[in-house]
């Protein structure tokens, strides 16, 4: 493993919480979604996602000296804890505003996971190989729908470019790097986000230029401080659901 366990932890705890939270929230569109085909889509997307996050956790337990397993950083954390970015937590809208996030975070993890598959740390390039190729599957059902949105009817095109404005002020946290993945990537592993915004960003206003949309617009106000615990009021009520069970019955096994 090139550098060590304490600067690996928290580009792992962050990925985790990533995958996590938006697990979660994509898991409400089951029995919500447009049709039942893509309620099924969005769980097993939202499977993968948590599927990735326990091997994370997993991970990170044994690099942080904690000693904790995924249970205890997915359901004894309080919100200050967590260092995901903003863009997974906001509140589920339109149809049309979660294919454009997932449309976003898929374009972020294909980039960001195919470039820690040749970490030297050999679980970590492991779970990134196979998260590169499971985000692949996301982006190119995301891609798919914004078309369909994108150049479909004069509402569906309106609902689109709708969303493209609401999630525009959580797009530069994406690729704003922190000081954690910069020790990261001094240590010789790891990746910047600021130099994925190019080929993500690319990828993305391609779609949309093919999907008749306009591109992500200027946000006057953006989104900061996920990575260092800070998070908006709808985490709050999202992990309170997340973590009802386990808090109301510790030490419960199944």
């Amino acid at each position: 493993m090139t550098g060590s366990p304490a600067l690996h932890a928290p580009l792992v705890e962050a990925l985790a919480d990533d995958a996590l939270i938006y697990a979660q929230r994509l898991g409400e569109w089951i029995s919500r979604a447009p049709q039942i085909e893509e309620d099924m889509a969005l769980g097993n997307i939202a499977l993968d996602l948590l599927g990735r996050a326990r091997s994370l956790y997993t991970l990170l337990g044994s690099l942080d000296g904690t000693g904790r397993c995924e249970d205890d950083y997915a359901y004894w954390r309080d919100e200050r804890e967590f260092r995901h970015v903003h863009l997974p937590e906001i509140e589920r809208g339109d149809f049309a505003d979660e294919m454009t996030r997932l449309l976003l975070l898929s374009s972020l993890d294909v980039e960001r996971y195919a470039a820690l598959a040749s970490c030297d740390d050999v679980a970590l390039a492991g779970i990134a190989a196979k998260g590169s190729a499971e985000s692949r599957y996301h982006r190119d059902h995301a891609r798919l729908w914004v078309l369909r949105l994108g150049a479909g009817t004069r509402e569906s095109h309106a609902r689109m470019t709708a969303a493209l404005v609401r999630v525009a002020p959580y797009v530069d946290e994406l690729f704003t790097d922190t000081a954690a993945e910069q020790a990261g990537v001094d240590a010789g592993f790891g990746v910047l986000p600021s130099s994925l915004r190019e080929p993500v960003l690319g990828f993305v206003s391609a779609i949309l230029t093919e999907a008749t949309l306009d591109d992500v617009p200027d946000a006057g106000w953006h989104s900061r401080g996920g990575r260092d615990g800070i998070h908006s009021e709808a985490l709050g009520y999202l992990i309170a659901e997340m973590q009802h069970l386990t808090r109301s019955h510790p030490g419960a096994t199944w």
